[in-house]
């Protein structure tokens, strides 16, 4: 106890670390699960189905058929490198994610540290790319550690990419830093409130003047994650497996964890930067919206105790049953009065990163893969010029209203 008082911020954040741990991790599996029943009712297929109730503990399974499997290292390999390069991968984007807000800054734990925050930094998002930027440190030294031709062409391949569409996507979100005159997250958010003077109706998002910089962020953030359809790092035709190929077990596991992160990380920022982080879309005076976060668990928790009923046998009644009690349990805590306004915040912020999370499993399951010389010319040729024309634009347009003010 003496510790504790002493040192307030110290456990306030390693509190706050192990439980972000925790939710990333779990969501990290759980996503896993997402990607492949969203992708199996776009081609009409079950998906996971029968290892729990509606597959949920398909990722259970997964993580435990990865510990258990045999860890196979290339006897020609670097050990020390090959060993540290999954490690380096997964690290790298975990820590991204402790610079991201959660929720409002003003909910605050007794010791007056903030709740949904882990590390506030005056240089937020330029402190995000620095450490988004080593990622590709990963991937190269995993191809060329494992000492085979495959994997180290699938590393080069997969570094050119990522280094090229870093380009554009750094590019493309100046025109919001000129927007919202900061690189702090929490100040992009607080830019973002309130409407529109011209249409009352339209939130003051910094996603309406910057149309054309949301979408060239969302094309090199696709790109830069490894994701359909510039995918080619894991061309599996073309490369047996990509970078990855000489990796088992667990270590091959961790790239895949990386990637998810990723997405998560690139879902959070344009959440931050384009469409007002935590914010509500409705006015503050529409009370109802306090009411949302619980009347949906409570609906969910309706729709698991019905399903469990009808649907479920054995063992997946039990499972479902389970998860019903914690969706009422979990709605009828969010109805109360003191709960409602603090998680507000988090469910908005969560709803619009679930939602660019669905558009990335959507994008798998629809476009087909480019060619890696139709990638790269598009990045180089089209995405960065697009890119650099948004940024002056933007910049003339606040010249011209300085010239005139």
């Amino acid at each position: 106890m003496e510790f504790i008082s002493q040192h307030p911020v110290l456990v306030a954040a390693v509190v706050k670390v192990v439980v972000l741990l925790f939710v990333v991790m779990t969501a990290l599996a759980y996503l896993t699960w997402l990607e492949r029943k969203v992708v199996a009712h776009i081609q009409s297929r079950w998906g996971p189905y029968y290892v729990g109730a509606h597959g949920l503990l398909q990722p259970l399974a997964d993580g435990i058929k990865f510990l258990f499997k045999e860890d196979v290292t290339p006897p020609a390999s670097d050990r020390l490198i090959y060993l540290l390069a999954p490690f380096l991968a997964l690290s790298l984007a975990l820590t991204a994610l402790g610079l991201i807000p959660f929720g409002p800054p003003g909910v605050r734990f007794p010791n007056g540290q903030p709740v949904f925050i882990v590390s506030d930094v005056s240089i937020g998002l330029l402190f995000l790319f620095a450490i988004t930027s080593l990622g590709v440190y990963g991937v190269a030294l995993a191809g060329w550690s494992s000492n085979s031709k495959y994997p180290l062409l699938g590393a080069l391949r997969s570094s050119a990419q990522m280094i090229s569409y870093e380009v554009s996507l750094t590019v493309s979100v100046v025109g919001v830093l000129l927007l919202a005159g900061t690189l702090n997250f929490n100040h992009i958010i607080e830019g973002q409130r309130g409407y529109w003077h011209w249409l009352r109706i339209v939130p003051h998002w910094y996603i309406v003047p910057q149309i054309v910089g949301f979408l060239c962020y969302l094309t090199a953030a696709i790109a830069e994650t490894n994701r359909v359809p510039f995918d080619l790092p894991e061309a599996e035709t073309e490369l047996v497996a990509g970078f990855h190929t000489e990796y088992s077990s667990f270590k091959f596991a961790m790239f895949f964890m990386a990637e998810y992160a990723n997405m998560i990380t690139v879902s959070c920022l344009a959440t931050i930067l384009f469409f007002g982080g935590w914010l509500s879309p409705f006015p503050d005076r529409w009370t109802w919206q306090l009411y949302l976060p619980g009347a949906g668990l409570l609906a969910l928790g309706v729709y698991c105790a019905y399903d469990s009923v009808t649907e479920m046998r054995g063992l997946a009644r039990l499972q479902l049953s389970v998860v019903t009690l914690l969706a009422l349990g979990g709605g009828a805590l969010c109805l109360l009065p003191g709960v409602a306004p603090v998680i507000q915040g988090p469910f908005w912020f969560t709803a619009k990163v679930l939602g660019f999370l669905f558009f990335y499993i959507w994008i798998r399951g629809t476009l087909p893969r480019f060619r890696y010389d139709q990638l790269m010319s598009f990045g180089w040729k089209l995405l960065l010029p697009v890119s650099l024309a948004n940024l002056v634009l933007t910049a003339a347009w606040f010249a011209w209203g300085w010239v005139r003010g």
